[in-house]
């Protein structure tokens, strides 16, 4: 093969290299719980985070890359959640992994991803502590888009005591980070009004008679019960209640708009309060095109989301995530994490309009100006008036 030959040959090879390289996928981990009890977040929110990636591998992708999921189920246990965190960083490769969904699993496994440097997106988890885990380092790659528990605790807290003028308020709390971390926060929102608990109970996953708990409330005089929990569990406390003839008004964190509170509560459940980022709804055109969308796509029971939150802070958060990658032009993982925090372009999404939503020490997206209230009414949740 003469010289020239040998240059032409050399030259194709290299071209097909970088065709290949440049169309190589993006890919991206999602790690949620898709079985048990938090199925209804974890799957809603998958199913968000599924139809934002079909939106924008049908325009071309980012930096002319197909994404590509590589979806987990964590079980909402830590211990599964470590493992698929290292799986996806060191064998899948993923340059960002949205979801957690549970705070103990977010807590346990989101480490990995902070020493790998590569940017997690906690898209549904609410515990105060997550974003500020790794908040003494130089760098830190946790960032979100839901709304911290801070912030619900104290919309909580005003709701029944500036609102609803409720003095004698009660905690119910399942075990879990989660529950115990939102208590906290009740506790502390609780305290900067000079107020104390009357009575603070906690319970377990699958319990299924909060008798004893909410019989402690009753005889403490509690004229409201402010609860942090999931769905199933949440269900048994309003039926609980329904059973021992006490019926004072439930506010809680999000959860309580779950459908397997929703449907084990039945009318139970009825005038439940709990802040919400995005109410099914389609107050706007985007919120009604997402909403279609998903509808079409999942074709849910009655039309009804799962949690309708998990859904919106799903498709979201990709839309957040491939920004940056198309700022950054990389799927360098500091490079991400530098154009998260200074985003330049705005990005119409289904909760809200991100507008800079993160800063270098900043990595909250959503504020309280954000965040409402919705209230169960007859099988859904409807913005509370």
């Amino acid at each position: 093969m003469n010289f020239k030959l040998k240059l032409l040959v050399a030259g194709v090879a290299l071209g097909f290299a970088a065709v290949s390289q440049a169309a190589d996928p993006i890919k991206i981990g999602v790690s949620g719980p898709f079985t048990g009890g938090s199925a209804p977040m974890g799957v809603s929110m998958r199913d968000g985070v599924k139809l934002a990636v079909a939106d924008i591998n049908a325009k071309g992708g980012v930096l002319g890359r197909q994404i590509v999921l590589v979806e987990r189920d964590d079980e909402a246990k830590p211990e599964r959640g470590v493992q698929i965190a290292q799986e996806l960083i060191n064998k899948e490769k993923v340059v960002a992994t949205v979801g957690y969904i549970n705070t103990g699993v977010a807590l346990a496994s989101q480490r990995f991803y902070q020493d790998a440097k590569i940017p997690v997106m906690n898209n549904v988890a609410t515990g105060s502590i997550i974003t500020k885990q790794f908040a003494d380092q130089p760098e830190n790659y946790i960032f979100r888009n839901s709304a911290n528990d801070q912030i619900q605790s104290h919309m909580i807290v005003r709701e029944a005591v500036d609102n609803r003028k409720f003095k004698k308020v009660a905690i119910l709390a399942d075990s879990t980070n989660y529950g115990q971390l939102g208590r906290e926060d009740l506790e502390k929102a609780l305290a900067e009004k000079s107020l104390k608990a009357v009575a603070i109970e906690k319970y377990n996953i699958k319990d299924v008679d909060m008798t004893a708990q909410l019989l402690k409330a009753k005889q403490a005089g509690a004229e409201v019960v402010l609860t942090y929990g999931i769905g199933p569990e949440l269900a048994q406390i309003a039926n609980g209640m329904e059973k021992l003839g006490w019926k004072v008004p439930l506010i809680g964190s999000w959860t309580l708009s779950m459908a397997n509170f929703i449907d084990n509560a039945g009318k139970n459940g009825n005038g439940t309060r709990m802040p919400q980022t995005f109410i099914q709804d389609p107050t706007t055109p985007k919120r009604k095109a997402f909403i279609d969308a998903y509808v079409k796509a999942y074709n849910p029971p009655q039309g009804r989301m799962p949690s309708p939150v998990s859904a919106a802070q799903g498709y979201d958060s990709i839309y957040l995530l491939a920004a940056a990658i198309k700022q950054a032009g990389s799927t360098d993982g500091p490079k991400i994490k530098a154009a998260l925090e200074n985003l330049s372009e705005k990005i119409d999404g289904v909760v809200t309009t991100y507008s800079k939503p993160y800063g270098k020490d900043d990595h909250e997206a959503i504020n309280a100006e954000i965040t409402v209230f919705g209230e169960v009414k007859d099988g859904k949740v409807v913005l509370a008036k």
